[in-house]
Parts: C-alpha cells; structure tokens; sequence
C-alpha cells in the first residue's frame, strides 16, 4: 500500500497529482477541496440515482427533519454510491470490486448457518444424540454427496442448492444435518471445527462463567487456568491477538439483526429502565452503549453486503478519527447489545476488520 508520502514523492515535481473526477490530490487537506468533491459526490448520486439525490438534498437543506429512522435508511442507502464513488475517485474501482466480490462470494456461509445449522440441525438433534454420531464416517458420506473436500463454504454452496430441492435431496440433507449436529454440539466435533465459524453458534451467557477456565494439577496441586488452546505467547509488547479474519467478520457483521431498523440498536444508544436511566448489568456495569453514538448497526450492514468503505464511511460519521481508534475499541457497544441472553455481537472485531480492508486498498 502506498503512503501518501509515497505518492508524492512518486508524482513528477512539475506534474500535480490527479484523482479521479479531475480533483487535485491536495483537495484533500483543503476545506475548498472537500466541498470541490462533494459536488462532484452530489453530481455522480444524481446520476446513478435521481430519487437518492433528492432525499440527500432534502435531508442537507432540514437536517433537523432528517432524524430517526428517516437519517438511519438514508446513510444505509448512500453507502453504496459512495463506494463506488470513492473507488473512481482514488483509481481502485477492479480492487474494490474484487474486495466485494470476496466478501460475497463467502455469503452462502452465513444464510446456511442460520437457516439450516442453527434453525434446523441444532434443534433437530440433541448434543447427547450429536456425542453418538460417528463424526469421521458422516464426513465421508457426506464428502460424497460434495464431490469433494468438506470447506465451510463447499458445504454451504452444496446446502443452498440441495434445499431448492430438498425432495430430490433428501438423503443428502440428512447426511449433512447430522454432521452438522455433531460439528456444533461434540466436544470432538467442537475441536475440529474450532478456527472456522459454520458451525460454531452463539451460546447463552452465563455471567458467573464468562472466563473460560479448567482445573490443572501441578506438582499435586489443582489449580484454575486458562485453557491451553487459549494461551497465547506474548514477547514484550507485540499484539498476541492479529484479530479475526474476513470470514470472521461477515459472521459477526450477519449475526447482527441490523436493529437499526426498528430503533432497537442498544449498541449505539443504550438500554434504558422505563424511567429512561441505563440500565445496569448483572455486574453493576451501565449499558450506555457506545459512547460516540456510532451508527453501529448500519454499518454492520452494509459490511454484511460487501460495501467495506461505506462501512468505514458510517462509523467516520460519529467517529471521524476512526482510521486511529477503529483498530483499538472498547466494548461498550458490546455490553448493551440486544443480544442479552446469549453472546453478543463481537462489533469491535467488525469495525477493526472493515478498517485493515480499507487501508489494504492502494
């Protein structure tokens, strides 16, 4: 990726660098500039989608009617030209259409695992029935019935297209639905399928046990520790943990119901008592969400549809030092997620993910 300084000192000394659209690179560190590119952001809307522009203009000349749910569908629905937008202005429109068509291309991963993992399988099977099964022979019916290697995303492509005809594909669900069982309620299946996300669904909280521990006998002494698998080496400063990957991200990013829509999203405003104080958790923690009020759960999905910089562009919003603070985030937002009963939405690894995509791009 190249560093702005390296841009400029690239570009000719006679030659000013140019963006897309005509704008001078040095528009950027302008006030004149930026207002030179927003008109050029209001001219493209206007062209890609007259209906859009109109409420853009609506919403800019009465902010003060443009609130609610009315300002939540408007910056869910100008992400996407924006992203485009941005893509032709700074050059990157083939690696922002391959960014995307990454992130899609990983979808049927998250509707099987909703629809058909946790609504079908989980339900249809206990864990002491899913301890029975024999993990090692359903793979290999069900590697048949693949054609090929079990991935997460083979069996979630396959999945999809059996359930179009699920009479014709009977056996071949069954097969499935009974590894799928075994991989998300075993302890051996568990194990197997720790890295990936297909199989691994949310659980319900329990706040006395929030820490994962295991009892260990050293030297004749039991004692609590973490969980081997958990233990991670740490050399001086260095980060332990590099964070989740792309795959990891859609998952949380799509485990969002995107509350937003019915003025829900806790994460970014609260959870009030009637009295309209926050609400505190079973540890005496206020659940004031996030405290600059990003817009959370649009953001969320939009990165869920694969428009990654108009994700980045909703939490600049409210946090406009983002590209600083979006790879070191408190969990406030966590702790008043809706999800009460059960984990959380992990939104930090979200937003810490949209923002390393984003800075990957030239």
């Amino acid at each position: 990726m190249h560093t702005t300084t390296q841009l400029l000192q690239d570009a000719p000394a006679d030659v000013p660098l140019v963006l897309g659209f005509g704008i001078a690179f040095d528009s950027l560190y302008r006030r004149d500039g930026l207002k030179a590119i927003d008109d050029r952001f209001v001219e493209f809307l206007q062209q890609r989608n007259p209906e859009l522009h109109d409420r853009l203009a609506a919403a800019r000349a009465a902010p003060d009617a443009a609130v609610g749910k009315m300002e939540k569908d408007l910056v869910v629905d100008l992400a996407p030209v924006l992203d485009d937008f941005t893509a032709e202005l700074f050059g990157i429109a083939a690696e922002v259409k391959a960014l995307r068509a990454r992130d899609q291309a990983l979808a049927p991963i998250y509707s099987v695992k909703r629809q058909f993992v946790q609504r079908r399988s989980a339900k249809k099977f206990t864990p002491v029935q899913a301890e029975s099964f024999d993990g090692d022979a359903l793979r290999e019916q069900l590697e048949r019935h693949l054609g090929g290697e079990l991935t997460e995303l083979r069996f979630s492509e396959k999945v999809e297209s059996w359930l179009g005809v699920e009479a014709e594909n009977s056996e071949a669900l069954d097969v499935a639905a009974r590894y799928a069982a075994w991989a998300t309620h075993s302890a051996e299946g568990k194990r197997r399928h720790g890295n990936g996300v297909l199989f691994k669904i949310p659980h319900k909280i329990e706040p006395e046990h929030l820490v994962p521990i295991e009892t260990a006998t050293v030297g004749g002494i039991a004692s609590l520790c973490f969980p081997q698998a958990r233990l991670r080496q740490r050399e001086g400063f260095a980060l332990t943990d590099s964070g989740t990957g792309i795959e990891g991200a859609l998952d949380q990013a799509n485990y969002c119901i995107w509350c937003h829509n019915q003025s829900k999203d806790s994460c970014a405003g609260g959870i009030r008592e009637k009295s309209g104080e926050f609400k505190r958790n079973a540890f005496g923690v206020v659940m004031a969400g996030c405290p600059l009020e990003e817009k959370i759960s649009e953001m969320n999905l939009v990165e869920a549809e694969g428009r990654t910089i108009g994700a980045l562009a909703i939490a600049a919003i409210d946090n406009p030092m983002c590209a600083a603070t979006g790879h070191r985030i408190c969990n406030d937002c966590m702790k008043a997620c809706i999800y009460q009963k059960q984990e959380p939405v992990d939104i930090p690894q979200i937003e810490t993910r949209v923002l390393k995509d984003v800075l990957a791009l030239p």
